[in-house]
Formats: C-alpha cells, structure tokens, sequence
C-alpha cells in the first residue's frame, strides 16, 4: 500500500532526465518558501487518496479491494527561461515519457496496474510550469483479523 517509492524508482528507470524525484515533505517545504527547484527539469510523488472498495470475509480472512493514487508533479523550467507558447511546446514528450514510464505497470505484489487518472497544467512561477499526474493502482487488502 502507497506505492510512492515504487513509482520513484520507476521514474528514475524510465524517465531519468527528471533525476531524483522529491518526497511530500520537501513539495510542503517548496510551497512554504514559494521556491521552486532551479533545475532545468524535476519534480515529485506523492500520495494521494485510498479509495476503499468491495470488502469479504471467508474463511477468517478480510479482502478488501481499493484504489490507490500516486501523484506526480513535473517541475519543467523552459530552456529560454521564458513561459508562454514554448515552454508548453516542451511538455508533451516529457510528460508522455512519465506516464507510459507508469501505466501498464505495477509492483509485484499488486494484482492491479498503473492507469492514468487524470493530467493537467496546475500553474507556472518563476519560469517554470508545474504539470500534475494522477496514476490509479487497483491493490487488494488481504487481513486476518
């Protein structure tokens, strides 16, 4: 359950341009301080919702199905250091190469893989845009209680 470093090191095998991908922590300390990353290219996993589905009990065992998000979000700083119609002309193949580095997969003991949940451009600062990605995980809960 929450996937985050599993998707880290997906990333850093499929897309490794975006080098090391930061943590929920240092996105909380980035909006804190208002400072983006300087690098050219960067971003963040985090956790999103857990979204509980159909539950059983048999044989002295709890399953329960679920959902689980891992969002991701691209820093990309425009090589010309300006926002505007180039900046957007280089998001599509990086945000292409990040989503099918994700879909299609999952960790091995999921029974479920990636899907993508939903992707838009969540703002821009300081030469930058900022492009957040939502992957959906079908896990399954097994307890005995």
């Amino acid at each position: 359950m929450i996937r985050l470093q599993e998707v880290r090191e997906r990333l850093a095998i499929k897309a490794p341009e975006f080098g090391t991908l930061g943590n929920a922590a240092q996105f909380a300390q980035v909006l804190k301080d208002n400072q983006l990353p300087q690098t050219e290219l960067g971003g963040f996993v985090l956790p999103g919702p857990l979204v509980g589905g159909t539950a059983d009990t048999m044989s002295g065992l709890f399953i329960q199905n679920f959902n689980e998000e891992v969002w991701v979000v691209l820093v990309i700083r425009n090589s010309a250091g300006a926002l505007g119609e180039e900046a957007v002309d280089e998001l599509p193949p990086l945000v292409s190469k990040v989503i099918e580095g994700v879909v299609g997969w999952g960790p091995d003991d999921a029974p479920g893989v990636f899907a993508l949940g939903s992707a838009e451009l969540v703002g821009s600062q300081d030469n930058a845009i900022l492009y957040e990605i939502h992957f959906r995980l079908f896990d399954q809960m097994r307890v005995t209680p």
